[in-house]
């Protein structure tokens, strides 16, 4: 049933990781160039991937377990890229660095991982209901 909690949960991660990639920016570089998302293939690649999985997810309505698992799946993806921005900011510290400001786009797997676990949460209690009622069958 795509009318339950989790499908808006999903969408909303689907939205941040798809669409607000393109509007917020990741950080700006000593040559007061704005970098985007969609300039670092590799982080480019990460979003994609987290708003399929999202997508996919919301899809899978039927099976659960499936659905639960590709919400695990996508709060590592977004863990991973979040830790990359952490790295990045770390090593933007030192003098070799060309980052000099940082942008609200870094916070956005933030926002993701939120959404993911609420979700998660809701796909539990959605498993347990079910299960509570076949054992009164």
């Amino acid at each position: 049933m795509l009318q339950r909690i989790q499908t808006v949960y999903l969408l909303i991660v689907a939205v941040v990781s798809g669409g607000l990639i393109f509007t917020f920016d990741l950080w700006t570089t000593t040559n007061e160039v704005v970098v985007f998302a969609k300039d670092e293939l590799v982080i480019f690649g990460l979003f994609l991937g987290s708003a399929v999985l999202a997508l996919i997810s919301i899809f899978s309505y039927k099976n659960r377990k499936s659905q639960f698992m590709l919400g695990r799946l996508n709060q590592i993806l977004n863990l991973i890229l979040l830790g990359f921005f952490v790295y990045r900011t770390l090593s933007a510290s030192g003098e070799a660095s060309d980052v000099s400001e940082k942008g609200v786009g870094i916070f956005l797997p933030v926002i993701s991982i939120v959404f993911l676990i609420l979700s998660n949460r809701a796909i539990k209690k959605d498993e347990d209901l079910v299960k509570s009622v076949d054992r009164l069958r």
